[in-house]
């Protein structure tokens, strides 16, 4: 999965020399949380967010009247406080891969830049989420199974063989490996079904594959 096809891509941009008043206004009325900050060229030299605005500014304590706080931060730079050189994403990169470097670095978004280091758009936390929301396939409203098979070959295919006889027909999987036991979890999803043949499918593979561990009902059993 790549980074462009999830990335924001109508980016909302400033320059270096917005005053952090103004680039907290644009925050608020946007209702996003950072700005790539780039030059006349277009190039990404710096991001600003919502928490370095806020680290910036003069705390409740401050011994300065009002008239000198509204200069104080009317003559702040973006410039000033933002995070520079930024750490920016490729169009190509692997939204995996950004998502690795957003939790190592705990940030909440990255530019995204082509190869001549231009903007071209954003990848934030709330595009993974979609892309998660995406490839779990939840809004089929079928159910999940979850199963912990071993590494050896053949095993999912036989889950997969057992679904497929009793006409369980899958809209995702999605699996993790758990290094120290040498297993992995195994999350599928099927399209939906009556509920006699679910809990039938249910019940079945229970009994056929010790290693199911649970299953979640279809969204549509439940009322939000």
């Amino acid at each position: 999965m790549r980074v462009e096809e999830w990335m924001t891509k109508n980016v909302i941009a400033i320059s270096p020399a917005t005053s952090i008043m103004k680039a907290a206004r644009i925050m608020k009325e946007n209702n996003i949380r950072r700005l790539p900050v780039v030059d006349a060229g277009g190039q990404v030299t710096g991001i600003v967010s919502d928490r370095d605005i806020k680290e910036a500014s003069p705390s409740k304590a401050t011994t300065l009247d009002m008239y000198e706080l509204y200069h104080l931060l009317a003559d702040m730079k973006v410039a000033d406080i933002m995070s520079r050189p930024p750490i920016c994403a490729l169009r190509d990169d692997s939204v995996e891969g950004v998502a690795a470097v957003m939790i190592e670095k705990n940030f909440g978004g990255m530019p995204v830049v082509n190869g001549e280091g231009k903007l071209i758009g954003i990848i934030t936390e709330s595009d993974i989420f979609r892309l998660l929301v995406s490839i779990t396939g939840v809004h089929s409203g079928g159910m999940q199974l979850a199963f912990r098979l071993p590494m050896g070959k053949g095993a999912l295919r036989a889950v997969l063989d057992a679904l497929s006889e009793r006409e369980g027909r899958t809209v995702s999987l999605l699996t993790s490996v758990d290094e120290e036991t040498q297993t992995r979890m195994v999350y599928i999803r099927l399209r939906p079904m009556p509920d006699e043949q679910e809990e039938k499918i249910v019940a079945e593979m229970k009994a056929a594959f010790p290693s199911m561990l649970y299953h979640v009902p279809g969204l549509g059993r439940r009322k939000f």
